[in-house]
């Protein structure tokens, strides 16, 4: 049963994350001018979980372009991030890449031509230069917990596979994917990744400022799950949850922003991580909506 917390529920169906203290919280912000603040469990690290899709969709745009919209979609689901529905009305194409069913079929994007320690050193090597942090690494326990209870994916997997939207064999392509999920960070090393995205003077140049813009739009409309709508009304930023707890938020031309805490909405989004962030741009005006 999951751990309950007036924070919400930690996501118990994935054992290592099942042990995390729903009690702890902290975020971290950094500026375009290069200052940084933090506050709380700022430095805890944690497994950053589906916040790892858009770093792996930076770099599956960067090896195939556009053509990877062949093989998923830009629009919202309106389905839980785990669901089937819609990927056997759509002939196993999933709707995004931020829903576990597209970001498994861009993660077998990128293991074209790679093995999948090779398509895992290019992600951590995108991550540590986005952060300047060579610190950041992927915790095992984490990646074998998920792959020993990852059922839903694997039907996922095997579903697109059968329709020839998964070209490696399912279990290299999850075995890749779920070891990219258990990429783990403080909330200061994911606002310092973050900044790539946020296309101002002086962030790291690690993508084209166009794919820049198209991260961001799919953060907005796709990051949150069936709750990206609510994200965007409340907060006004493109953003990225985990069913870690993590979220990353970008205020383009102003902050990258990151906040942790593993309560998580029946979404399986941050409860307090979304508040906060939501209070932080309501305080500082950041919204792309003016």
């Amino acid at each position: 049963m999951a751990a309950r917390d007036l924070r919400g529920e930690v996501a118990a169906y994935i054992p290592e994350l099942a042990r995390v203290d729903p009690r702890q919280f902290g975020m971290a912000v950094v500026l375009a001018d290069g200052r940084e603040f933090a506050t709380g469990d700022a430095d805890v690290p944690f497994s950053i979980q589906s916040i790892s899709k858009v770093f792996m969709l930076a770099l599956a745009l960067g090896k195939l372009g556009d053509t990877l919209w062949n093989r998923v979609g830009r629009e919202p689901s309106g389905q839980a991030f785990n669901s089937i529905l819609q990927l056997e009305s759509e002939r196993g194409r999933p709707r995004n890449p931020f829903i576990n069913a597209g970001a498994i079929v861009t993660t077998d994007a990128v293991l074209d031509g790679s093995t999948p320690r090779e398509a895992l050193g290019s992600l951590l090597r995108f991550i540590r230069e986005a952060a300047e942090d060579d610190r950041i690494h992927i915790n095992e326990a984490v990646a074998r917990s998920e792959r020993a209870t990852g059922h839903l994916n694997y039907a996922l997997a095997h579903f697109m596979h059968a329709h020839g939207n998964l070209r490696h064999d399912p279990d290299l392509s999850l075995g890749t994917y779920f070891h990219q999920c258990a990429v783990e960070m403080t909330c200061r090393q994911l606002a310092r990744s973050g900044r790539f995205l946020m296309n101002a003077p002086g962030a790291p140049r690690l993508v084209s400022a166009v794919r820049v813009r198209r991260i961001n739009a799919l953060m907005l409309t796709c990051g949150h799950y069936d709750a990206s709508g609510d994200f965007a009304y409340r907060v006004g930023l493109p953003g990225k949850s985990g069913v870690g707890g993590g979220i990353l938020a970008i205020a383009p031309g102003r902050a990258s922003i990151a906040a942790w805490s593993p309560g998580l909405s029946r979404q399986g989004n941050s409860l307090l991580g979304t508040e906060a962030i939501e209070m932080l741009a309501r305080q500082t005006g950041w919204s792309i909506f003016g």
